[in-house]
């Protein structure tokens, strides 16, 4: 039985608040040659992309904080929100919300954001933190249900990895140190999300 997932415009907006804070950024998909090491041993034809590294491009000089800030509270007052006064958590990336109530797809939304950051940056390492590892189980089962769904929409999949750490740094306000990572990462060695 294949789901069928329905287009909804709220969640389409609220992917779209997110791009337009970085309206301005050039689509880059920047690869490395990771570095292998010493020694002497044979490398297979797939091996070489192995050894292919995928990384975020950092922005423009030209999106400065004072810009993202103005984007930002752009988004904000089409959406009727108050503009905020400043940037929150600006050590080396920006923190922006996105709330939604319970039941209407935020996981959904969260995954639409990443291919649309994908379509329009290039971008393609993102990290979703959840409080548990039963919400990091249901992420991840939702990343597998709706890994068609969004291949049909952007001729991209997610390639998925996840992992459980401990988080040190908490805020005062979460139940738990647990907490569960998935990151999304390519392995075909041409784009950062599979084709």
């Amino acid at each position: 039985m294949k789901l069928q997932f329905k287009h909804q415009k709220f969640q389409a907006d609220a992917a779209r608040a997110i791009v337009d804070v970085f309206a301005g950024q050039p689509c880059l998909t920047p690869s490395y040659l990771m570095d292998r090491g010493t020694g002497a041993y044979q490398i297979g034809v797939e091996e070489e992309l192995d050894f292919t590294g995928f990384g975020n491009q950092k922005l423009v000089p030209e999106l400065s904080d004072q810009r993202i800030l103005e984007q930002l509270n752009r988004v904000q007052r089409a959406n009727q929100i108050k503009p905020s006064d400043r940037l929150e958590g600006r050590d080396g990336g920006y923190n922006l919300t996105v709330e939604m109530e319970t039941g209407v797809g935020k996981t959904y939304t969260y995954i639409k954001t990443m291919f649309e950051l994908n379509k329009h940056y290039g971008w393609s390492k993102f990290i979703v933190v959840v409080p548990s590892v039963a919400i990091r189980e249901g992420v991840y089962k939702s990343f597998e249900m709706t890994q068609e769904h969004f291949a049909e929409e952007y001729g991209k999949r997610a390639v998925l990895s996840s992992t459980v750490t401990t988080c040190t740094t908490a805020p005062a306000d979460w139940r738990s140190t647990k907490t569960g990572l998935l990151s999304s990462r390519s392995t075909d060695g041409t784009t950062p999300w599979s084709s």
